[in-house]
């Protein structure tokens, strides 16, 4: 217990004025225990009778109370007598950054405190999981812990899970790179935020799909770039609607365009790498869950068409594996490897080496592989019920954008706006379903009601009684 004696008279008496002051402030809270007599005389460096001569005074002015065998515990009457807190006044932010930051202190509440989970939530950032892949993870976490070195990681990431990483890449995404090209981050948000600060300085441009994956686009605005927002239609990013001032950035998900679920077309897929190469600017590829498809094999990643060393390529495990992992990686150009690196270490020195540890034995093992062969069987399976289901219940009063990959769909309320469809939202939340609003993706969102639906989470059957809600929705919104 830390205490500051005021020097003032005898030794028992400061050390009675400092614990009625630590009591009255709430650093010793009601019904706390004090620590024993000799702990504490040993910690301040005073006899154990002056500690003594203190906790007696304590006791007969009613501040402590006294038990035999257990100790001295704080009384519950001062807690009437201690003071309120004085309200801290507002300040101004004292940065830029600050500044920027504040606009989205609410949208930030929102992702670190989540309503109570619905009991059917088509939540799109929700991935499968199961016991298989628990336990499997539990074991790799054990092994690794007895076997990797306690001192700092290196900054730019394990040099097995790099080799893994480059493995995996060139089998599965098409991406020749080497070791030395991965950089090991904490997911897509952190390589977000280092892109932007190897890239970008304040009020640099950066183009940006609409709609787009809202956490990108706010790293972006706090950093202080000016976003140009592009449309999206069922051939993905609109290329031929790049600004004629070239971006510093171009911010890109081809292999499956978040929300909307719509694939980069090849020929829009050279047309912006030419772009790119034509004005030096560069590319932010987020292939967030490129790895699950449902008609062919999974397309050819953006970076592995990139002859000029433009795209910067982000991968993550979040999806794959799942979010509290914490792990993901860049493809760093080469140009810029050195600029990442120093990046990443002047945020956090590295990423947490036991779990990179634990990781790149999965994937050396063939573990990582069994678990997404696995995962695409029954998010597929998830995906047919989900279709099969909305088809059958919801009829033509839905519009379904399927892309026939990831984790999630949309669909759209036909002949609905989208005030209706925040209502038509808000009426599900009372049926104890959680869906979530295309809308807010959007930099310019259409006045169309459109749906996100998430279905990695969810079960067979807890899919079919959320889709009978879904049908029970509408037919009270049209009535």
């Amino acid at each position: 217990m830390y205490l500051e004696l005021d020097g003032s008279g005898p030794l028992h008496g400061q050390l009675t004025r400092a614990l009625k002051s630590a009591m009255y402030t709430g650093s010793v809270h009601v019904g706390a225990r004090l620590p024993a007599t000799r702990l504490l005389a040993r910690e301040l460096g005073i006899s154990r009778n002056t500690v003594l001569a203190a906790y007696e005074q304590l006791r007969a002015e009613g501040f402590v109370d006294g038990r035999v065998g257990s100790g001295s515990y704080v009384t519950p009457p001062l807690q009437s007598m201690a003071s309120a807190p004085v309200p801290a006044e507002p300040i101004e932010p004292q940065s830029a950054y600050a500044r920027r930051s504040r606009e989205y202190q609410e949208q930030a509440r929102f992702f670190r405190q989540r309503p109570p989970p619905a009991r059917y939530a088509f939540h799109y950032a929700s991935p499968s999981t199961n016991p298989t892949l628990t336990s499997a993870w539990a074991r790799e976490l054990s092994h690794a812990a007895l076997y990797t070195p306690p001192g700092y990681p290196t900054a730019q990431g394990l040099p097995a899970l790099r080799a893994a990483v480059c493995d995996y890449l060139g089998r599965r995404r098409g991406v020749q790179a080497q070791p030395d090209d991965i950089l090991i981050v904490g997911g897509t948000q952190q390589a977000m935020a280092l892109t932007a600060r190897v890239l970008l300085d304040e009020g640099a441009d950066v183009a940006i799909e609409d709609p787009q994956y809202s956490a990108i686009r706010t790293v972006l605005k706090v950093h202080g770039a000016r976003l140009t927002p592009i449309p999206v239609d069922e051939q993905g990013l609109r290329v031929d609607m790049l600004p004629n001032k070239p971006p510093r950035l171009v911010c890109v998900s081809p292999s499956h365009q978040f929300p909307m679920g719509s694939v980069l077309s090849l020929s829009r897929r050279m047309a912006l790498l030419e772009y790119a190469h034509r004005h030096k600017c560069w590319i932010f590829e987020d292939d967030y869950d490129g790895e699950f498809r449902y008609d062919t094999k999974p397309l050819a990643a953006l970076r592995s068409l990139d002859d000029a060393g433009r795209v910067i390529y982000i991968g993550t495990f979040s999806k794959a594996l799942f979010p509290s992992v914490r792990l993901g990686y860049i493809v760093m150009p080469t140009q810029l490897r050195s600029d990442f690196i120093i990046a990443k270490w002047l945020d956090d020195f590295g990423a947490p080496t036991v779990e990179q540890a634990a990781l790149a034995n999965f994937m050396a093992n063939g573990g990582f592989e069994r678990h997404l062969r696995r995962t695409a069987k029954t998010l597929k399976e998830r995906r047919t019920v989900l279709l099969d289901g909305l088809r059958r219940h919801a009829g033509d009063r839905i519009e379904i954008a399927d892309s026939h990959a990831g984790m999630h769909l949309v669909a759209w309320l036909r002949g609905k706006n989208r005030e209706q469809g925040e209502a038509f939202i808000a009426h599900a939340r009372t049926l104890d379903m959680e869906l979530t609003s295309v809308s807010q993706f959007c930099i310019d969102p259409p006045d169309r009601a459109g749906l996100l639906l998430g279905f990695a989470s969810m079960s067979v059957n807890e899919i079919e009684q959320a889709v009978l809600r879904f049908a029970r929705c509408l037919d009270e919104m049209q009535v």
